[in-house]
């Protein structure tokens, strides 16, 4: 009986084994699981599909890359699941990099890999006289193929243009709301530098990345109306600035030409007054001149007579007063002359 009971709960053991199986891979679990991996793979589709270069090009006429309608196009979450996994990818990449020792567990699964396929033809020459990593080998090798290789390096390229291209029209504010947005953004995380790590404000800028184009998306009417309610009242604000500010440089200039006429007849008035001294002092210096020629010097340098010195001598000649003009400057000799003793002072 024991034999006969045996096969007969194998069989039902099998049999309810099928039918679980069948109910998980056919029930309505199943089936929606099926249906949400092909919508997954369709918006993965997608996406990849709209890596096209837009047909708008950039303020300087350059055309665009790629890589614009991709991300465009992923942070929209125009396809939510294809969005959800590359955000849930990026996540776990960070998460891998903070608390995952990457470089220790790749060098450890390099060492046991290398070790068990020499261990295994090293016994299986020994054993079999055949290697079992013999066995396993490939027939060819795998390659990379030019196609792969210019299709990444291509990639690559729009990818770093793509930055370049967007870091440019940010800084030169193509659109002002872009560059508002990042101007807060850098200055919120230079201070967050401070609090948290890096891979924190990693983690922090890919969910906002995502996130707020999604609230966004949700809230689309209720936002537009806000923000055209406030383009209205900075729009009022800066006309009415505008104006005031036309009107008092108006008046500035009113006043300033006012004051330069003002000064600039000031200034002539001046003029013209030292130019009518300046000819009054001119024709009377000319006057004094003309009246100084025709009388002549006014106080001519009278000299004394000299007187005889002895009796017996001759008188010295006379002559006219002579004026300061008509006197000779007398020369200084180098030595004085002494008259000679033996020669009469009077012949």
């Amino acid at each position: 009986m024991a034999e006969t009971q045996n096969p007969s709960v194998l069989d039902t053991t099998k049999a309810n084994a099928a039918a679980a199986y069948n109910s998980v891979t056919t029930g309505p679990v199943a089936q929606n699981v099926k249906n949400h991996t092909a919508q997954a793979s369709s918006e993965l589709n997608n996406l990849a599909a709209a890596r096209k270069t837009p047909n708008e090009p950039a303020a300087t006429g350059q055309p665009l890359t790629h890589y614009h309608s991709f991300f465009h196009e992923l942070l929209s979450w125009k396809n939510p699941r294809a969005s959800a996994i590359a955000l849930v990818s990026i996540l776990s990449a960070i998460f891998a990099a903070r608390y995952l020792d990457i470089t220790r567990w790749s060098l450890k699964l390099a060492w046991i890999s290398l070790f068990s396929t020499v261990t295994a033809e090293v016994f299986g020459k020994l054993i079999l006289n055949n290697g079992l990593a013999t066995q396993i080998r490939p027939r060819r090798y795998y390659t990379v193929s030019r196609e792969t290789i210019d299709g990444l390096v291509g990639d690559v390229h729009e990818l770093v243009n793509f930055v370049v291209i967007e870091a440019q029209r940010i800084l030169f504010v193509e659109n002002v709301f872009a560059s508002l947005s990042a101007a807060i953004a850098s200055f919120i995380g230079y201070h967050l530098t401070k609090l948290m790590p890096y891979w924190g404000l990693a983690l922090l800028g890919t969910v906002l990345a995502f996130a707020l184009p999604l609230i966004y998306v949700t809230n689309k009417e209720l936002i537009d109306h806000h923000l055209k309610n406030a383009s209205d009242v900075v729009e009022a604000q800066t006309s009415q600035v505008r104006s005031v500010a036309q009107k008092q440089a108006e008046q500035v200039s009113a006043i300033g030409k006012q004051y330069a006429g003002d000064y600039t007849g000031k200034v002539q008035e001046m003029l013209r007054g030292k130019g009518a001294a300046t000819a009054e002092t001119s024709e009377d210096t000319s006057q004094t001149s003309a009246a100084s020629a025709e009388k002549g010097p006014a106080n001519p340098i009278a000299f004394p007579k000299i007187p005889t010195a002895e009796p017996g001598l001759p008188d010295a000649p006379t002559e006219e007063p002579k004026t300061a003009a008509d006197v000779p400057t007398p020369s200084v000799p180098s030595e004085p002359v002494l008259p000679n003793k033996d020669e009469p002072l009077i012949s």
